[in-house]
């Protein structure tokens, strides 16, 4: 019985452990913001840092502060002063030109230590001159195109600007999708047994797992959206991946009603499976195609990376895989428990018969 329910048990493990880990396992040092961020040519200037899940006091040594134009052009910051773990200052001379032909470009900031590693937050300096002298400012800006930066090799998640500890959100919003999507397409799968064979058996495991997949489905949403408020400021936004993705939820809910509507049980069977095949073939291009499209603030569409090393690295792989996994299987559970309901209902009705 035990080896029967093996999988139950990893679901179970799987999901402790991504609660467990998702949870707890801190981010990598960051910076959360710098002020004043916009400067002319030639300012002698101090920019004050606020660090996140930083140690500035702890290792007040050997800090590094850089503004970064682009690959080949830096400057260092002349001097650093650390007020606390979370603040410091550092002290910049901008050059009088610099190292382009526009009047007004922007620049990253960047903190380096041989402990914390690399800090960056990008775009964040905006630069102006007044006049333009690129042979001025090749003489000015560091013109190399490495700062032999260090890299916190440490177990914690990446820190992301914008993101921060949302970021643990990609365990359970990207999951559920995901787990959502093999649940589709498994209803598919034994929707076309059903209308090749005709076994109630398979009309009934679809069923089952178009139900899981919108709940999912709508799980998803609603971790989305609550996403999107800590992210984007807002609930929903018009975003096109958000409004497909609620389109692929309507048209999965027009099943439900179509099943419901039905009474005649054989039609009902035949025309919902044949539904369910066409609503796959039809999400397929809503969600993975059209983003991709056009414009999108959704990671992997509109030119945003996912699942790169933009977005992912080992240590939250090693908590997002299984948690696909965690939330594939517990679905298959409800699934199966939502088979077992509707087979034991129709067995019960043919005895009422």
């Amino acid at each position: 019985m035990l080896y029967d329910k093996w999988w139950k048990i990893l679901a179970v493990i799987l999901f402790i452990y991504i609660l467990f880990f998702g949870i707890l396992i801190p981010l990598k040092p960051g910076i959360l913001n710098v002020s004043p961020s916009r400067f002319n040519a030639g300012d002698q200037v101090s920019v004050k840092v606020e660090g996140y899940n930083s140690f500035f006091l702890k290792e007040a040594e050997l800090w590094r502060a850089f503004i970064k134009i682009d690959s080949t052009h830096s400057l260092q910051a002349y001097e650093i002063n650390v007020i606390s773990d979370t603040e410091l200052s550092s002290k910049f001379n901008i050059p009088a030109n610099l190292p382009s032909n526009l009047n007004l470009l922007s620049a990253s900031f960047i903190l380096d230590h041989p402990k914390s590693g690399a800090m960056l937050i990008p775009s964040k300096i905006i630069l102006s001159q007044d006049s333009i002298n690129l042979a001025s400012a090749e003489s000015s800006w560091l013109n190399k195109t490495k700062l032999k930066l260090h890299y916190r090799s440490s177990f914690e998640f990446p820190y992301r600007n914008i993101l921060y500890e949302t970021i643990r959100n990609t365990f359970y919003h990207v999951s559920l999708w995901f787990a959502m999507f093999i649940f589709f397409g498994f209803s598919v799968y034994h929707s076309i047994k059903f209308l090749k064979h005709h076994k109630i058996e398979d009309d009934l495991k679809s069923n089952a797992l178009v139900n899981t997949g919108i709940l999912f489905g709508i799980l998803g949403l609603l971790t989305g959206s609550l996403w999107a408020r800590f992210t984007w400021d807002t609930w929903w936004t018009k975003d096109i991946k958000l409004n497909m993705s609620a389109l692929t939820m309507l048209i999965y809910i027009a099943y439900i009603v179509l099943r419901a509507s039905i009474q005649d049980i054989d039609k009902k069977r035949r025309i919902s499976s044949a539904y369910n095949i066409f609503a796959l073939v039809a999400v397929i291009p809503l969600i993975f195609v059209l983003p991709r499209l056009t414009d999108s603030l959704h990671p992997g569409n509109g030119g945003n990376p996912a699942f790169g090393s933009d977005d992912m690295d080992n240590v939250l792989r090693m908590v997002f895989y299984p948690s696909v996994i965690a939330f594939t299987l517990i679905g298959l559970w409800i699934a199966s428990l939502k088979y077992r309901l509707d087979y034991c209902s129709l067995k019960i009705e043919d005895i009422d018969e």
